[in-house]
């Protein structure tokens, strides 16, 4: 559980943009392959020298897979009326409103909880202002039951079961009793035009509902371009061979790991090495995992940049400064110059030259 913890901390500091991590996400640290794009710590350490990698002769470093021609699949997954309907509730539970009635199936409730076991409390067994909504099978069919019918205000002990292959061992088998105190009731309002009219852009459920499958189609052509971006760019990377790491890139890719868990150290008062020790992973283990790291994140520069120089792809051609104007937008940023300032010029190269190859890629495939 400790070494994954300093993995997680490793992903957050990766995934700044949504393409940071694809589909796959990162548990480990061989898996940082995928989209290897980082904010540089030392924000105003690289420059940017139009190149990704410091070596001019790519093919000598790499052998880079088919990546014209692939066979692709690009199924969008229908917008079911269920989905819609599911959107619409959401909608609706957003706008929930506190009523004084006992709670009833679908209220949004807030509790504050205590559990005990044979009178002493456990590790997970109290919480402040839990939201949940009754019936959605988020707690236990017992605390859920036994929430029905109370109001704001309202204290009750709750008995709870738990199973005999529930996945905390502690509590498989045990029975609990949770003192619980409603701190509010609230109740999701009737769809119709005048709530329509009050809370969007519309005045009639009808045109509201349309809008509501539109927005949700939308976003389901979005996902399937990204699953097919990350499917492309997944197998070509998968199907490169590195013949040799260029040793300069490795060891900037190094210190750039090292510099970000050093940021998070200084965070929680550590050093670099107290904060490795707190993970419960060796100095040794450390360092190879900023070794596979930056073997990962090598790797993907030199694939990048070996597929714009074949293929005459640049990072200052028109094409590119669009998709920097987008991730100036991504992140919140009201120019280049302050995305620059703030992520370094190595992230913003190395995050409009992925997008070039795999739009590349996807343009140039069978689908």
């Amino acid at each position: 559980m400790k070494r994954k913890l300093c993995l997680a901390v490793l992903a957050v500091c990766l995934s700044l943009t949504a393409a940071a991590c694809g589909e796959n996400g990162i548990t480990d640290i061989g898996e940082v392959t995928d989209k290897t794009q980082q904010n540089t710590v030392d924000k105003g350490a690289e420059t940017g020298t139009g190149r990704l990698v410091s070596v001019d002769n790519v093919e000598k470093y790499i052998t880079i897979g088919q990546y014209k021609g692939l066979v692709l699949d690009d199924t969008v997954n229908s917008v079911t009326d269920e989905d819609v309907e599911a959107q619409i509730r959401e909608d609706l539970k957003n706008t929930a409103e506190p009523v004084s009635q006992g709670a009833q199936e679908g209220d949004l409730v807030t509790v504050n909880y205590v559990g005990t076991i044979d009178g002493k409390t456990f590790s997970g067994g109290t919480a402040n202002n839990y939201d949940f909504v009754v019936g959605d099978g988020q707690m236990f069919e017992e605390f859920e039951n036994g929430v029905l019918g109370m109001k704001k205000g309202d204290t009750k002990d709750i008995s709870i079961a738990f199973p005999s292959d529930y996945p905390d061992e502690s509590l498989a088998g045990q029975n609990a009793v949770y003192k619980v105190t409603v701190q509010n009731v609230r109740r999701s309002p009737e769809l119709n035009d005048e709530w329509v009219a009050r809370n969007t852009d519309y005045t009639v459920v009808d045109d509201y509902r349309k809008s509501v499958r539109d927005k949700l189609e939308k976003q389901a052509d979005a996902s399937a371009e990204e699953v097919l971006k990350n499917t492309a760019w997944s197998t070509v990377f998968e199907n490169s061979e590195v013949k040799e790491y260029p040793q300069d890139d490795i060891d900037r890719s190094v210190s750039e790991f090292k510099k970000s868990m050093e940021v998070y150290a200084k965070q929680a008062d550590m050093t670099l090495d107290e904060f490795v020790e707190s993970q419960g992973i060796s100095r040794e283990d450390f360092d190879e995992q900023c070794q596979q790291y930056a073997q990962g994140k090598v790797k993907q520069n030199l694939i990048v940049q070996g597929i714009m120089d074949a293929e005459g792809l640049s990072l200052d051609d028109k094409e590119s400064m669009i998709l920097q104007n987008e991730l100036v937008k991504q992140m919140g940023v009201d120019n280049v110059a302050e995305l620059i300032q703030t992520y370094g010029q190595a992230y913003v190269d190395e995050s409009v030259g992925l997008q070039r190859v795999e739009d590349f890629i996807v343009k140039n495939a069978d689908i």
